[in-house]
């Protein structure tokens, strides 16, 4: 257990300690690339001085003012995918991007902050049955489950069409832990889970090319060793390659020699693992871990619904994201194309956990949990 007093302390210093590795290994992974160069780690600089204030803004603000736009947000986050698909930027293979005077935003990213705060209003207002049987009338169970479905199937297939499987994923994530922290009827939620199971073996065909040797290589490495196997090899004997206290910063030999593709971005932890070991793994897991744990703290005493709500999606995000990152890095699961929080280079990506951490700390405020 943690005291209140200490729990946003907490949360500053373990997120300033995720900022400094990853701008540290941002510079490592930037500074003998032959592709993008140092222009990356300055970004990711300067987008960290920007999202720092913007934390302590949203730290020192009133949080309920976020749930009188939630439903606005959503609709801009929906329009913003519409546009991206008809007049975004493509790059490699995909269309995710607006670049406008060369500032890249990616619609993306920013609906994952949206429709935490949608879905935070929408189950705190509607109050779902906790029961279900067949007294259950049509009305409300198009309430209480088909229609926020209906609301995220929007987002996800929008997301999937540029394509982005890994954020749709992670939306569907959000959406049924923030379902099942409702309070929603567990034969509900469990009968939906049952059906996107059965679900599963359709979306195959559904994917691209590329996508499908990603799960391919997952299943059997050697599938395709040169193409969409390359990088997942390299990057496992980078990380193996760290040992257990690293080969020092600058001198990870996958990454100064440009073994290792996509290193400044999806496979930082790679960098992580190669110069600063398992113990600097460790390090960077249990910070992650400490916010994650004050934001289940922060939402089991808050009093507020969609306080407690926001709070969950804000920690489900970051430990889903936390978790499939580092688990395709390592092999462990498939490539789909999931930043590390606070730690890939990635504007919007990084702007949008600086507010998501904000709000958890202006949650974390003493009036707003006791």
């Amino acid at each position: 257990m943690m005291a209140a007093s200490h729990i946003p302390k907490a949360i500053w210093t373990h997120t300033l300690i995720i900022i400094i590795i990853g701008l540290m290994s941002l510079y490592s992974a930037s500074f003998n690339n032959n592709v993008v160069g140092l222009s990356v780690f300055w970004d990711q600089f300067f987008c960290a001085i920007l999202g720092i204030l913007l934390m302590i803004i949203l730290a020192r603000g009133d949080y309920r003012k976020f749930f009188d736009v939630a439903y606005i947000v959503y609709g801009i986050s929906i329009v913003f995918l519409v546009l991206v698909l008809v007049m975004g930027r493509q790059a490699l293979g995909a269309t995710r991007w607006f670049s406008v005077g060369g500032f890249s935003f990616q619609p993306s990213e920013f609906s994952k902050l949206a429709i935490i705060f949608f879905l935070g209003r929408y189950f705190s207002e509607r109050h779902p049955r906790l029961t279900f049987d067949f007294s259950t009338s049509l009305k409300e169970l198009w309430g209480d489950l088909i229609w926020p479905l209906v609301m995220m199937g929007i987002s996800i297939a929008l997301i999937f069409k540029q394509p982005d499987l890994g954020t749709a994923i992670l939306v569907m994530g959000i959406f049924l832990v923030m379902l099942y922290a409702s309070g929603i009827a567990q034969k509900l939620f469990w009968g939906l889970l049952a059906f996107l199971g059965l679900m599963m073996p359709l979306a195959w065909h559904l994917l691209k090319r590329y996508q499908k040797d990603r799960l391919l290589v997952f299943l059997d490495p050697s599938h395709d060793p040169l193409g969409a196997g390359y990088t997942i090899t390299q990057s496992k004997i980078a990380v193996g390659s760290g040992e257990l206290f690293g080969k020092g910063w600058l001198s990870g030999t996958q990454n100064q020699l440009n073994f290792l593709p996509e290193r400044h971005t999806d496979f930082i932890f790679s960098v992580i693992g190669e110069e600063w070991g398992l113990l600097g793994g460790i390090l960077l897991v249990y910070c992650y871990g400490v916010i994650i744990y004050c934001g289940f703290e922060i939402a089991r005493h808050n009093k507020d619904p969609f306080g407690q709500l926001v709070a969950i999606g804000i920690v489900s995000i970051l430990a889903m994201q936390v978790v499939i990152n580092i688990g395709m890095v390592m092999g462990l699961l498939p490539v789909v194309g999931i930043t590390l929080p606070l730690i890939s280079y990635g504007r919007t990506s990084f702007m949008v956990f600086a507010i998501l951490i904000g709000f958890l700390l202006n949650l974390s405020k003493k009036r707003t949990i006791f």
